[in-house]
């Protein structure tokens, strides 16, 4: 697939990627370091500066040290569906509350304190775009197969989130667009225990998929949930 370049923001965007160094956040990175429209790119990962999606002082320190109102566009690529070599539960006879509490801890507390201590460096007079990882297991409306009590609920909880911040966000700025997306099955790590038997598409290729999808966004959509082909997905 050729490089995708965003339309959308004004020439010379900036941008933030929180996660750059996982499958989906790698690729995004990569893809907006090489859009000729994008001045500059910051990636944030625990790997490469020691961000820390689960401590708020690790998160604020991250953002305080990149400057106000300068950044056109924010992507939250973070979450785990397997934490400290626990899965998704297949019955509720599985349910573990420190194994639930992980994985709010990662999947929602996480992005709503992103959420928190970075929209201050969204630029406030013109278009935004703050976007979250989600997943489509985290409809509610979509459930038809149970299972994956924590991971669904997380998720579902990080729509939650994302859904009230876009209607506060609105009111600061009416063209800025927050959203949830599903990036879909993809050849990562993240979900290698779990793709028997499932096609999965290549990181390259979603990144640009849900570059594409952001783009089109309109102000309307905000606090919507999208999948990377750019149909909403039901609560």
């Amino acid at each position: 697939m050729a490089e995708y370049s965003m339309k959308s923001l004004k020439a010379g965007y900036s941008a933030v990627i929180i996660g750059a160094s996982g499958g989906i956040g790698g690729a995004i990175s990569a893809a907006l370091k090489s859009d000729p429209n994008c001045f500059a790119a910051v990636p944030l990962s625990r790997s490469s500066d020691g961000f820390d999606i689960s401590d708020e002082a690790s998160i604020k320190r991250a953002a305080d040290a990149l400057e106000p109102g300068a950044y056109d566009l924010i992507l939250c690529a973070t979450g785990a569906l397997t934490i400290d070599g626990v899965g998704p539960e297949r019955s509720i006879r599985q349910i573990s509350q420190s194994a639930m509490m992980a994985q709010f801890a990662l999947n929602a507390v996480g992005p709503a304190l992103t959420l928190k201590h970075f929209t201050p460096l969204l630029a406030r007079k013109e278009r935004t775009i703050f976007a979250f990882l989600s997943a489509r297991v985290g409809s509610i409306g979509d459930n038809a197969l149970g299972g994956w009590i924590s991971y669904r609920s997380s998720k579902a909880a990080l729509n939650q989130i994302v859904r009230t911040g876009a209607i506060e966000l609105g009111r600061i700025n009416p063209q800025s667009v927050v959203v949830s997306i599903h990036a879909g099955s993809v050849k990562t790590t993240l979900s290698e225990p779990f793709a028997s038997g499932h096609e999965r598409m290549e990181p390259v290729d979603v990144a640009q998929r849900i570059l594409a999808v952001l783009d089109e966004l309109q102000p309307s959509d905000t606090g919507g949930f999208f999948a990377y082909d750019g149909s909403p997905i039901p609560w």
